[in-house]
């Protein structure tokens, strides 16, 4: 593997650490309503469970309620009960052609939970950069070792995966307090 294909390799899985960072988030609950909440919750709808995103169209058109419109209204039931049964505490009202979902206001104990929970994802989130790290690490020792590398080069190439994973650790740290400032809006 060559230097370029070395820094490619660890890029991209930097990169992929990070998108998983914010896709985990994203699904948080903050003191806004998001339809990212909701999106990716399982129904069981025609006999399998499918993502809500896929059934109905979601938005919110307040800040703290989400509106969902099923597709075929005669699953209203079943997105009903896979909203109760999941784990976002939220009671949907429904009028029979779309689902009212109203967030409460958070609690000082429940945004300090969140936010708790928010910084062991971005620290996990590390962890995984630190880990592409090391391994391209040892795959530029290999090469060296193999000499397609030469010493200069293997520094060189060091220093630029070190590099990268300053800067996707400052991303994550990016994601991670704009998140603990959006739970801390009331």
């Amino acid at each position: 593997m060559s230097a370029d294909e070395i820094l490619m390799d660890t890029e991209e899985r930097m990169d992929q650490a990070v998108q998983h960072l914010a896709g985990e988030l994203s699904g948080l609950r903050s003191g806004r309503a998001s339809p990212a909440l909701v999106d990716k919750l399982q129904v069981p709808a025609y006999g399998v469970d499918t993502p809500l995103s896929q059934l109905a169209q979601i938005g919110c058109p307040e800040p703290r309620q989400i509106l969902i419109k099923p597709y075929d209204p005669s699953i209203i039931k079943d997105i009903e009960k896979a909203i109760q049964a999941s784990d976002l505490g939220l009671n949907p009202s429904s009028d029979g052609k779309v689902l009212r979902l109203n967030l409460p206001a958070l609690s000082e104990e429940r945004r300090k939970q969140l936010a708790k929970v928010v910084k062991d994802n971005g620290e996990k989130a590390n962890i995984s950069v630190r880990n592409v790290r090391r391994d391209a690490n040892k795959h530029a020792d290999g090469e060296q070792k193999d000499k397609a590398l030469t010493e200069d080069e293997c520094e060189r190439l060091k220093k630029e995966i070190q590099d990268l994973t300053k800067a996707h650790e400052a991303k994550i740290t990016d994601i991670v307090d704009k998140k603990i400032a959006d739970l801390r809006e009331v």
